[in-house]
């Protein structure tokens, strides 16, 4: 890579000295590795804790220069925080796309200049693949499907229908695609679900706050709710917050509002018995991206997908003292 060529260089600017008679300076250490990170925003509490995750493994200590680039939730800042990138000639580029399509001119660009980009957390649309090194991050549809399945087995004798409430999160990320296709599967073949209303709660407690009180309020007199669906802990909180206010009682003999994430403050409303089930994504990626990066720093080609190892949580498994030892 670069540090190589910058390496050779040093080295023939000591022979040069040497040569001279000069006494040659010590070298402070190798050149820094610039990594050009553009995160999508800080939209919730997990997005928070990846971006601190991120800014913590590539420090100066650890050998690198982090270009930080807030995206605020809009995917033209981050082809244009991109396109800045490559101009500053980084190393690296790791990029948490918004959504999967609209990326090959950027990263087709990005390919050209011969920079190496690491999709972290979401991925781009699969005709893509040959434009970004790697990807780190979850298996979306995975924890959809682990979501499921303790649905299907809580409600395995239901009489009656079982009627579902979701909340998406951002139309077109990697996250809603495939925590969504898992749910809808799951209601096809569960010939008693019935889906209610899908709402775009967009991975934010105030809107998905705003979108279930409309819904509720529009809800036939009397109508029934087993499940609200939330793609993320702050929609879970948004949806807790406008059912409470409108006398629904949650838990086991009431709505279970599932969530994904598994925050602190996700686990510990799930400890209160508000959220039934709480399916875990990690955020904290700044290490494995930095895993990554040092292996093709020595030449090793990297895998296609790194994914976290991720498990589901209830109320009977949390306690106080573990949610005080998570790290986000």
């Amino acid at each position: 890579m670069k540090r190589n060529l910058l390496w050779a260089l040093l080295a023939l600017l000591l022979l040069s000295a040497c040569a001279a008679g000069r006494e040659p300076e010590e070298p402070s250490g190798p050149p820094l590795i610039t990594i050009g990170l553009s995160q999508i925003g800080a939209e919730s509490d997990w997005r928070v804790a990846n971006s601190e995750s991120m800014k913590e493994a590539f420090t100066e200590e650890n050998g690198y220069r982090l270009l930080f680039d807030d995206a605020r939730q809009m995917q033209e800042n981050q082809i244009t925080a991109v396109r800045k990138f490559i101009q500053q000639r980084v190393d690296y580029i790791v990029l948490m796309p918004i959504s999967e399509t609209g990326w090959e001119g950027v990263l087709q660009e990005a390919r050209n200049a011969g920079i190496p980009v690491i999709l972290a957390d979401r991925m781009v649309d699969a005709e893509l693949e040959g434009l970004y090194a790697a990807h780190i991050g979850s298996d979306f549809r995975a924890e959809g499907e682990l979501a499921v399945r303790w649905m299907e087995e809580r409600y395995q004798d239901a009489e009656g229908p079982v009627n579902i409430i979701h909340i998406q999160g951002t139309y077109g990320s990697t996250a809603q695609l495939g925590r969504t296709a898992a749910l809808e599967a799951a209601v096809e073949r569960n010939g008693n679900w019935n889906l209610l209303a899908q709402l775009d709660g967009d991975f934010t407690q105030a809107k998905t706050y705003e979108v279930m009180r409309d819904c509720l309020d529009n809800l036939p007199v009397g109508q029934g709710i087993d499940i609200v669906y939330c793609e993320n802990d702050n929609e879970a909180f948004g949806a807790i917050q406008a059912l409470e206010e409108r006398g629904y009682v949650l838990g086991e003999d009431g709505v279970a509002v599932i969530s994904f994430d598994a925050t602190r403050n996700g686990l510990r409303s799930c400890m209160e018995g508000k959220i039934a089930l709480v399916v875990e994504c990690d955020p904290l990626l700044g290490p494995l991206a930095a895993r990554v990066i040092q292996g093709m720093e020595r030449g090793e080609p990297p895998e296609e997908h790194y994914y976290a190892q991720e498990r589901i949580f209830t109320p009977d498994m949390l306690t106080e003292e573990l949610i005080q030892a998570r790290e986000y």
